[in-house]
């Protein structure tokens, strides 16, 4: 059985780790499984790509697409154009996806026009906001893939819901899970850690990066404001995406305890989490990581496709609400903040139950 993998963004690289692993186990064991890693290039920076390769060693891929930057409609078409010649010349049982980035979406339409399966991991998650790019990527994704690993049952639900067979959708848990867990004892303190005076629980992390949020200035600017505000004394960690960059060059924010750092390799990102009083955020990714970690996180959205994460787990939604954003800093300043509970199969053994499924479609 041959297999090709598509990773292109930052997401993608937690969650192909476990499942590389997993294949390499089983072919060394004498299983006839391989595969063929394709990096499409969608993020390019050292630190949003490189890095997590290393980091948590992943084989440098077979070949990279290298689209880099553009638009949504420029990136998916160069990533098209090229990943239709790759499997054209390496003709896979499989093409395997994962997540909801720009590259998922382009690649399964191409394998699929190609008359190739498509097994997409993390499928059927949901958050009901079409304006958000990755949602109609899952979208598109969903409606024409042949197999589905989900996380939990309420992703299961959703692609029954639109149809999808039973015999098709497979409930494996969170390969980002797998990840985390198997790369704790090897966390790393970054290098600003003492430069800004940092200790356990007395700081908090922010990434932000969803348009809603940095594409205007004047809403950047209220939302860091309100922030800082209410972090009061605790020094606030600001690992800036590229996208975000562009916007706070222009609003030349300046806060005493407002700390601007680098994007951050895997292991002193979540070297950070872990230690952080709490998490501020609008990713989706990062919501799971803080419930397995049992650290407080608010969400700068109004909806949320890991709902798991809000309803076991350690997320509140917040969106731009200054209300509910007081609320939230009341609750956690107060020690009231609900602890995270166990959420079924986010065990650590996702991937293997993945590529053992694959072995029983398509043989070995």
């Amino acid at each position: 059985m041959k297999i090709t993998i598509v990773a292109g963004a930052r997401p993608n690289f937690m969650k192909i780790a476990p499942i590389i692993a997993a294949i390499e186990q089983l072919a060394a064991s004498g299983i006839s499984i391989s595969y063929r890693l394709i990096h499409t290039g969608q993020h390019y920076d050292k630190n949003l790509s490189d890095t997590f390769f290393e980091e948590l060693n992943i084989p440098k891929p077979h070949a990279n697409l290298e689209v880099k930057s553009g638009t949504q409609a420029q990136q998916t078409g160069a990533i098209m154009e090229r990943f239709e010649e790759e499997i054209t010349t390496n003709r896979p049982n499989a093409v395997l996806v994962v997540g909801d980035v720009t590259s998922t979406m382009a690649c399964t339409i191409v394998a699929k026009k190609a008359h190739i399966d498509v097994v997409h991991v993390e499928a059927g998650i949901r958050s009901g906001d079409r304006k958000m790019p990755e949602e109609i990527n899952r979208i598109v994704t969903d409606s024409i893939t042949d197999y589905f690993y989900t996380t939990t049952n309420a992703a299961s639900q959703n692609l029954l819901d639109i149809g999808m067979g039973d015999e098709q959708i497979h409930l494996v848990g969170n390969v980002m899970i797998d990840t985390l867990l198997s790369n704790l004892d090897r966390l790393k303190k970054p290098d600003f850690w003492d430069t800004y005076g940092l200790t356990e629980k007395g700081y908090y992390v922010m990434t932000l990066h969803r348009p809603s949020n940095v594409d205007q200035a004047n809403d950047l600017s209220n939302l860091i404001a309100v922030i800082m505000k209410r972090a009061g004394d605790k020094p606030v960690i600001f690992p800036v995406h590229p996208r975000t960059l562009k916007m706070l060059e222009k609003l030349k924010l300046s806060h005493p305890n407002l700390h601007f750092v680098g994007p951050q390799g895997y292991l002193s990102f979540i070297y950070l989490i872990k230690n952080a009083f709490a998490v501020l955020t609008d990713s989706g990714g990062i919501t799971e990581e803080t419930t397995l970690l049992n650290v407080p996180c608010l969400t700068f959205r109004d909806s949320t496709e890991r709902p798991e994460t809000c309803v076991l787990g350690t997320n509140v939604l917040v969106g731009q609400d200054l209300g509910l954003i007081e609320k939230a800093f009341d609750e956690l300043h107060s020690g009231n903040w609900a602890n995270a509970q166990e959420i079924p199969l986010w065990d650590g053994k996702a991937a293997n139950r993945i590529v053992q499924s694959l072995i029983d479609i398509y043989g070995a």
